[in-house]
């Protein structure tokens, strides 16, 4: 007959459900302690973090005690960095140090990268390559189908990320070809495009900044990435505040939060306040209700609601663009930004009151003939906003449909475009009010 647990041991089992209610402890897995064994050896000593699984974020990083303001969440010594004097340091560093034309810092790191990636059991950076994604999701790794269904603003930026990836492989490909002696395989198969995308994409993401000396060695670009094993496990939030930097006298990356985290909840940094098609640009995710989201207003949106046949038109456009009025004009979640009102106001000007644009630039009342015009174009240009967002959504549901190997991929523009559409309801509601109150 089976023993009965008793109330003590229920209750102790329920305990450790409810410390994990929100993530799942993952730091029994090989590859966790795998990589602990390894930064130990280099001098990291055990923090209160592990890896864990989180239903909302993915992997992550919980604490197993609770943390207060300046608490140090992660100290990781200098040893444990890949940087480019981890690179000048292993047997590809003299080959480097020598080539001419000299490479960045940043293909110097891509390169080290896909060699030790290749190297596979060789490699003393293993413990880390194997918690690596192994794909990423930005922009540059997107299908033309999902790119497409991307807000126009991110789109363009989305196709200048890929022309910038494939510049950068088309331009080290004599460099490549260079290395073979340290390689049995042809080089182009090892430095291969997708390979490059792969580095360029980790360095891109999981980069932590850190300043180095010029070397000569390298070009001018500047070099100040660090990559951070462990520490890059570390997810972002909107919401919480963080210092990082080096320390110089423990010569260790040191992160200390603002914030106030329970015990067995997820630890999260801040990469910035940026919006969400910035961070699915840069890192290849979305934050949920993000008090930094934003949708843009193209100029081509903008212009659709003035008529060419205005003869003061092409002098309004050149005014806004002399005084940088045509980028980042937005809505966001307290309405339509000030710079958008005020580019509308400047082409809502009237033919007599066209001799003012200076004064609507600095924010002056022209007329309210010029007010309500203003107004009413903005909820004319939110509500086109709102019906192109709904048509993108109902395309990607059914996408989601057709392409099960997208469905990835098409829930991350969802997540966006689903923000956006909150967004630019609650700016309708703001445009009501206004219009009412005026």
């Amino acid at each position: 007959m089976k023993k009965s647990r008793g109330r003590t041991g229920r209750n102790r089992r329920r305990k450790h459900l409810q410390s994990f209610k929100d993530g799942v402890n993952c730091s029994d897995k090989q590859e966790y302690i795998k990589l602990q064994k390894w930064l130990k050896d280099r001098g990291f000593e055990d923090s209160n973090l592990r890896p864990a699984e989180f239903w909302d974020s993915g992997r992550g990083l919980m604490t197993t005690k609770s943390l207060q303001v300046r608490d140090l969440i992660i100290s990781l010594p200098e040893k444990c960095l890949l940087t480019t004097g981890t690179v000048l340091s292993s047997c590809i560093g003299e080959h480097i140090m020598k080539w001419k034309p000299p490479v960045s810092p940043l293909i110097a790191l891509c390169t080290f990268l896909i060699a030790e990636k290749h190297a596979g059991e060789k490699s003393q950076w293993k413990p880390y390559l194997d918690v690596l994604p192994k794909a990423y999701t930005c922009p540059v790794c997107l299908e033309h189908d999902v790119v497409s269904l991307l807000p126009e603003p991110l789109r363009k930026k989305a196709q200048e990320q890929r022309a910038t990836v494939h510049e950068l492989y088309m331009s080290s490909k004599a460099f490549f070809s260079s290395l073979q002696s340290f390689f049995a395989e042809n080089t182009g198969t090892v430095f291969s495009y997708s390979a490059l995308e792969w580095a360029w994409c980790t360095v891109n993401t999981r980069t932590i900044y850190m300043k180095h000396s010029q070397r000569e060695c390298f070009s001018l670009e500047p070099d100040v990435y660090a990559l951070a094993p462990y520490l890059d496990l570390l997810n972002h939030s909107p919401n919480v505040q963080v210092n990082a930097a080096f320390n110089e006298q423990t010569r260790s990356y040191e992160i200390r939060t603002n914030s106030h985290c329970k015990k067995y909840e997820e630890v999260f940094i801040c990469y910035g306040p940026h919006d969400n098609q910035r961070l699915l640009l840069e890192y290849g995710f979305v934050a949920m209700d993000n008090p930094h989201s934003s949708v843009y207003v193209s100029s081509d949106t903008l212009l659709k609601y003035f008529s060419p046949l205005d003869k003061q038109r092409n002098a309004k456009l050149c005014i806004l663009k002399d005084h940088d009025f045509l980028e980042n004009l937005t809505f966001g979640w307290d309405g339509p930004s000030w710079r958008l009102l005020t580019a509308l106001k400047v082409l809502s000007l009237g033919a007599d009151e066209f001799t003012c644009w200076r004064r609507t630039l600095l924010g002056d009342v022209i007329s309210a003939r010029n007010e309500e015009q203003t107004l009413s174009t903005t909820a004319k240009i939110c509500h086109f906003l709102i019906e192109e967002t709904q048509h993108v959504l109902l395309q990607i549901s059914q996408l989601k449909r057709n392409k099960e190997n997208l469905k990835k991929h098409l829930d991350l523009v969802e997540a966006l475009r689903l923000e956006e559409l909150k967004i630019l309801q609650k700016s309708a509601e703001t445009l009501c009010n206004l219009d009412v109150a005026t």
